[in-house]
């Protein structure tokens, strides 16, 4: 099992919290025993959550090209037919998967091409279930382009303040589907667009998807 170099900060963080609270404690005349185990237990617990947030698990990933992968774990939520005028420009498919607290939060790419940055972009913080937070919360936009297109959206939540897309920023960048692209840190979605008319998506409302290894559709023969 991988672990993300990220989770070292929050280590960190646990580890000083829980001197803090033996400190608090012994301030408060506790009994030293009690308060150097009630640090303890309170820095294991919370690194032992970190470290099973930021795990990263060795994945083989599919490998045909005219299948679409997810981008990230958890559960399908919406699939909706609309239209996406700022990047793709045509009617689209939208599934939208929610990731829990407890669900692997490294995101993966979901066809092979070309991936370009589109900008992380200021908003709200709304729960990710509302349908608003699409449009609404802060996200990073990625666009994938190979035998068809993908809008990929990384969306904060209240509790997850942050998204990464670990390639470059400045260019396009060939990836392979599956590669990793970044991370959601803390529960949050991940919106996937694609033009209606070039696939076919075979996942459904409620499906538990895993990056990288779940088939969430396929491409039409004809827009390959």
């Amino acid at each position: 099992m991988g672990m993300r170099k990220e989770v070292m900060p929050f280590l960190i963080a646990a580890l000083l919290t829980g001197g803090l609270l033996s400190t608090i404690m012994l301030m408060l005349k506790a009994n030293a025993t009690v308060a150097f185990w009630s640090g303890l237990m309170l820095f294991i617990i919370a690194s032992g959550y970190f470290l099973y947030f930021f795990r990263d698990p060795a994945r083989t990933c599919p490998s045909d090209p005219s299948q679409i992968l997810s981008g990230a774990d958890g559960v399908v939520a919406i699939i909706k037919d609309m239209e996406e005028t700022e990047y793709l420009n045509c009617e689209t498919v939208r599934v939208s998967i929610f990731l829990s607290l407890f669900d692997v939060h490294v995101n993966r790419a979901p066809i092979s091409g070309k991936s370009k940055f589109l900008g992380y972009f200021k908003g709200k913080h709304f729960f990710t279930f509302e349908e608003k937070s699409s449009d609404h919360n802060q996200h990073n936009a990625i666009l994938f382009t190979g035998r068809t297109r993908c809008l990929l959206r990384q969306i904060v939540g209240p509790v997850c303040r942050r998204v990464v897309y670990w390639p470059d920023h400045d260019k396009e960048v060939d990836l392979q589907m599956g590669d990793k692209i970044g991370m959601m840190k803390f529960g949050s979605r991940m919106d996937l667009y694609f033009p209606k008319d070039e696939v076919e998506i075979t996942t459904k409302v409620g499906d538990r998807v895993h990056a990288g290894l779940t088939v969430i559709g396929n491409i039409r023969k004809e827009s390959k």
